[in-house]
């Protein structure tokens, strides 16, 4: 796709008119219109401004510089040991910390890092394991399924979470499929279909005679300037209930 098109197509998905992206990158709206149509071209500072002024991803602002005939600006190659030391090192930290509450590490196309060890613990009858994908899992892990006390809940929060991250990243054809997918057994759920995130996200997990009652907050290194690791989150998953605060204590404490 063309450098416009790409950025018109953009403007669609963030819902911002000509004379939007044209304040929040401080030119004039006419300006946006040639560079849509071909009539101008941009410099690296003007792409690197419109990426921003449409929140773009990394790899997507890497799209549109090289649609322009311009070198990327973030780093897509892997990182060497030193340069990653540090990242991976807050991760681990975040991971640990988080004892003995349940966390973990996904990237952006939902497939698990690394967990702490009370993930590891909780997990282990599940078969999950890292380079597995938490969305595969939902749909087809039957072990993952019926741990989930409020599965069809559970179904219809993820779709749209789903949703949610595909208007912040654009086109990910593997989230789109897993929207998809999700959407056809929401759709054959005989409750009403949630149309937004409630303020805490309940998940009903009975693992191993336990009941437990989870809510989970998710983080995200969006001030790296390396693709893969800006893409990556860390969901943190803490007690939604005191019986549940006592037993994890107790476990993982």
């Amino acid at each position: 796709m063309s450098f416009g098109g790409i950025l018109k197509e953009w403007r669609g998905i963030r819902r911002m008119s000509q004379l939007d992206l044209a304040l929040s990158a401080e030119v004039s709206s006419r300006h946006i219109s040639f560079l849509e149509t071909g009539r101008a071209r941009a410099s690296r500072d003007m792409v690197l401004r419109l990426g921003e002024g449409l929140q773009m991803p990394l790899g997507a602002r890497n799209q549109l510089l090289l649609s322009a005939g311009l070198a990327p600006a973030y780093g897509e190659t892997a990182l060497d040991e030193a340069q990653r030391a540090p990242l991976q090192q807050a991760v681990e930290w975040m991971l640990g910390r988080h004892a003995p509450y349940p966390a973990m590490a996904l990237d952006h196309c939902w497939i698990l890092q690394a967990m702490n060890p009370p993930a590891k613990a909780l997990l282990i009858a599940t078969g999950l394991r890292p380079g597995d994908s938490l969305i595969d899992a939902l749909c087809d892990n039957d072990l993952v399924r019926r741990a989930l006390v409020n599965l069809q809940e559970v179904e219809a929060l993820t779709l749209i979470r789903l949703r949610t991250e595909l208007a912040h990243m654009g086109k990910n054809p593997v989230l789109e499929r897993a929207a998809a997918r999700l959407q056809r057994r929401v759709s054959a759920h005989d409750r009403p279909v949630l149309e937004e995130l409630p303020a805490v996200i309940p998940t009903h997990y009975r693992l191993n005679d336990l009941e437990l009652k989870l809510f989970s907050t998710l983080s995200q290194f969006a001030s790296t300037g390396d693709v893969a690791m800006s893409e990556l989150r860390v969901e943190m998953m803490f007690p939604a209930d005191e019986k549940t605060k006592e037993v994890l204590l107790t476990l993982f404490s």
